[in-house]
């Protein structure tokens, strides 16, 4: 390469203009001409200067100032006289050469730039190793150098006591700050090769790499600085917004629907955004409902239904700090029931037509007669009571014989009714199986009692037993005693267990001494059969879903060889199977109850005592899904209860002797995961008929704890009581004062009383004097002291059994109904309804 000309210029001439890889120019007055007599040589630096100005005294002071290749001639702000400074930037031009530094450059004018920054001697060599081996500068090393600055920085700049209490995200940013305020040596916001060069003079080797190759890696516009922004990037310097009216967010679904959810946290290298429910991440888990979370890393949750109902939240992952709620809220359209469906009356009684109706946001009620809205025609005689569910007629005339529609709104949908009166003088006669129906003369609308005498059928408007099966009555098919008697015709008392209402068809009650179930005909109110199964069976419950019953067995009473058995096609009453399961050692099992809005259920779960889990079984193919541990909370399960409004899992835990009573514990359906501690309620769990009332009891507290889960899927305690001591069994009663509201009936553990409670207002209240209890059963399969049992969805009595007799109680007046004396052991009671 050739030394180059520098053409001395008149007064009115301009500066050579030198670009890499061209021919020397210069201009010259208004046209161009070869400098030095035609230079042909192409020169490879970048050496500009502007042209002279009246106004600017640079040229004047650098035109006898020399800068080396690389380099430019610039005043210097603090002293005003002409300096050089390594070039900004070369142009683009991919001309690859080696340096004698063993590195590799783009083109000649980086090569010579990067020495004026070294402030090293690299000439060109005609070598090609730099070519082929690799950079010594290697991602990794680059990683390393990073960190081995920010550590330099922390030395040089410890964080000060208000930043010491942040965040890791916020002290990281605040010390790269510091870092680039520091190496930005003129305070011009940008980070020039040079101010990098003169950092890596005062710092040690950092394998092969050096600051200035933060410009190499991470000048994203190429502009030769680094920015701030750049500099953040750099050091993987997070910076995430979220507009405060974003904080939080509500979404309205409607159930059977899907729903996207998307984060609203923003900012540039964000890292991936993860969502939690409950505390726990779903970004991970298999779900069913929950397994999309698209390119955006929105929340993709498909068929919601009311178990998805609750909170969500996002955050970026490692940056918990900054997140936003996501509120779910779902909707369901109505769903009623009508009582009674067709009722027949004479002049001058009274009737009532009961409208119960279920959905989210609670439905508006209104009646039709005959198409016509009723509202308009209220009056003494025509009323309606608990927030128009139910329509009173205190005194029937002719005229009011009709239709009667009843109709429940809300946002999302409609569902309607209708209940048939009758007032006609001949209705006992020509209407009587609407009357028998009617008035619970029929086989519905009984309580079946299973005593030590055989079963006693109890119709509770009248206080009178209609039918008693004594135990020597046969079984239907097999013509065996319903009851058989022991050795030399001594005669014992009937053994039950546990009892269940296979859709008001028949009745499967558990006989453990004889190994068997028996099923008793509702319509025919005999013992259609008998199905043989494992010794001692102490528990049924009924799968509505699937048409089953499930059947514990004890082996012994010692509990040794549990086993599970379902009884299929329970509602046909003949030709059913009997399915032995393969899970071992059961000590309890739980059944999610339907109701209105939930009327199928797909799982149930199952444990025993001496592991802290519970399993997770499909209803349908009985097989194991899951085992959910609660080894951490020291839990071994003992009841559970379930409400489908967020999806809650509530398990009592057993309690150990040498403790106090243990708390429960919280499953979120959605994620069958541990939530926690369902704060500090213990005893045994039951919920309200519309999963919206949750209240725990045990015999051994007298605490009683009362929690509502809202229409948002929140756990809310209304309040805790204490009473005179512990709760044996619990029944819900719907209000007749107020729309959607429950009372609870609870047994007392040693008095023979019962407490009854409307759950909206706390008020609360006692029946005494209810004679002595049962006594404690011989048997160990015997169920709570006092049992109190209730009467369908819109029956209005409630049974619970002395120790030779049983009380009726009107829910309507919370008042004794009636004692129905002569029934020893009654601890076994169904209610068989029509609705």
């Amino acid at each position: 390469m050739s030394h180059y000309s520098w053409a001395t210029l008149g007064p009115a001439e301009c500066v050579a203009t030198l670009e890499p890889s061209r021919h020397l120019t210069v201009v010259y007055g208004g046209g161009l001409r070869p400098a030095g007599g035609g230079l042909t040589e192409a020169w490879s630096g970048d050496f500009r200067r502007p042209c002279l100005s009246s106004h600017d005294g640079l040229l004047a002071s650098c035109g006898k100032k020399f800068c080396s290749r690389g380099s430019r001639c610039m005043l210097s702000r603090e002293t005003g006289e002409p300096e050089c400074r390594c070039l900004e930037a070369c142009r683009p031009s991919y001309m690859p050469v080696c340096g004698s530094d063993g590195r590799f450059y783009e083109n000649h004018c980086e090569l010579h730039r990067a020495a004026c920054l070294l402030g090293k001697k690299i000439v060109i060599v005609h070598s090609k190793d730099c070519f082929l081996k690799a950079d010594p500068c290697t991602m990794a090393d680059y990683a390393r150098l990073k960190n081995v600055l920010l550590a330099l920085q922390t030395r040089l700049q410890p964080l000060q006591d208000g930043d010491s209490r942040q965040d890791p995200a916020s002290q990281k940013r605040l010390l790269v700050e510091s870092l680039f305020k520091d190496l930005d040596a003129d305070g011009d916001g940008r980070l020039s090769n040079s101010e990098l060069a003169q950092h890596v003079l005062k710092e040690e080797d950092f394998l092969g790499c050096s600051p200035g190759d933060l410009l190499r890696f991470d000048d994203y516009n190429n502009d030769g600085y680094l920015t701030l922004h750049e500099f953040y990037t750099a050091f993987q310097v997070v910076q995430l917004s979220l507009a405060p009216e974003e904080r939080v967010s509500v979404a309205t679904v409607t159930v059977g629907l899907s729903t996207v959810l998307t984060c609203a946290v923003h900012g540039d290298l964000r890292p991936p955004i993860v969502w939690k429910r409950n505390g726990l991440a779903l970004n991970f888990l298999d779900l069913e409902d929950i397994n999309d979370f698209g390119e955006d890393d929105s929340l993709y949750i498909t068929k919601v239904t009311t178990i998805h109902m609750g909170n969500y939240t996002c955050h970026a992952s490692g940056h918990e700090e900054l997140f936003q709620t996501h509120i779910l809220q779902v909707n369901v359209p109505p769903v009623i029931r009508v009582y009674p469906e067709t009722q027949a009356q004479e002049p001058g009684v009274a009737a009532s037509l009961r409208c119960h109706a279920e959905g989210i946001p609670m439905p508006r009620i209104t009646w039709l007669k005959n198409g016509v809205d009723i509202s308009t025609q209220m009056s003494k005689q025509l009323s309606l009571l608990a927030n128009g569910s139910e329509l009173h007629i205190s005194s029937v005339r002719y005229e009011d014989t009709g239709a009667y529609t009843c109709i429940a709104k809300n946002e999302v949908g409609v569902d309607e009714d209708i209940s048939s009166l009758f007032i006609e003088d001949s209705a006992r006669k020509t209407l009587a199986n609407i009357l028998w129906r009617e008035e619970g003369l029929s086989v519905g609308n009984m309580f079946y009692v299973f005593s030590d005498d055989g079963i006693v059928i109890l119709h509770p408007v009248d206080c009178e037993i209609q039918r008693h099966l004594k135990p020597t009555e046969k079984i239907f098919m097999s013509y065996e005693d319903i009851c058989p008697q022991g050795e030399g015709d001594a005669t014992q008392p009937c053994q039950w267990a546990s009892a269940v209402n296979v859709r008001h068809r028949y009745i499967y009650v558990a006989q453990p001494a004889l190994s068997r179930v028996l099923v008793v005909d509702v319509q025919a109110q005999k013992v259609l059969q008998s199905i043989g199964v494992d010794p001692l069976p102490a528990k049924l419950s009924y799968d509505k879903s699937h048409d089953q019953v499930w059947v514990l067995s004890w082996g012994d009473v010692h509990k040794s060889q549990p086993s599970l058995q379902v009884i299929t096609e329970a509602s046909t009453g003949q030709g059913q199977h009997l399915i032995r399961t393969p899970f071992a050692g059961v000590d309890d099992f739980f059944i999610p109850p339907t109701n209105l809005i939930i009327n199928h259920i797909r799982f149930g779960f199952i444990f025993n005592k001496s592991d802290p889990v519970v399993h997770k079984v499909d209803l349908e193919t009985l097989m194991l899904l899951k085992t959910i541990g609660l080894q951490s909370h020291g839990c071994m399960p003992q009841a559970m209860a379930h409400t489908h409004l967020g999806g809650y899992f509530f398990i009592q835990c057993r309690q150990d002797s040498s403790t106090s009573a243990a708390r429960q514990l919280l499953i979120d359906s959605v994620t069958d995961s541990v939530i926690g501690p369902n704060r500090d309620v213990t005893g045994t769990p039951h919920t309200s008929p519309d999963g919206r009332f949750v209240v725990s009891a045990a015999a051994t507290s007298p605490k009683l704890h009362v929690q509502e889960i809202t229409l948002g899927g929140e756990i809310q305690t209304l309040y805790d009581l204490t009473i005179s001591q512990g709760i044996s069994d619990v029944a819900f009663q719907r209000s007749f004062t107020q729309g959607n509201q429950y009372y609870i009936y609870a047994t007392l553990e040693t008095e023979p009383a019962l407490l009854f409670l409307e759950l909206s207002t706390g008020k609360m209240g006692v029946l005494k004097n209810l004679k002595e209890l049962p006594t404690g059963p011989a048997w160990p399969w015997g169920g709570p002291r006092r049992i109190v049992r209730d009467s369908g969805l819109f029956g209005q009595y409630l049974l619970t059994p002395a120790q030779e007799s049983l009380f009726l109680i009107n829910g309507r007046q919370n008042a004794l109904r009636c004692e129905v004396s002569g029934i020893k052991g009654g601890t076994t009671v169904v209610w068989v309804g029509e609705v």
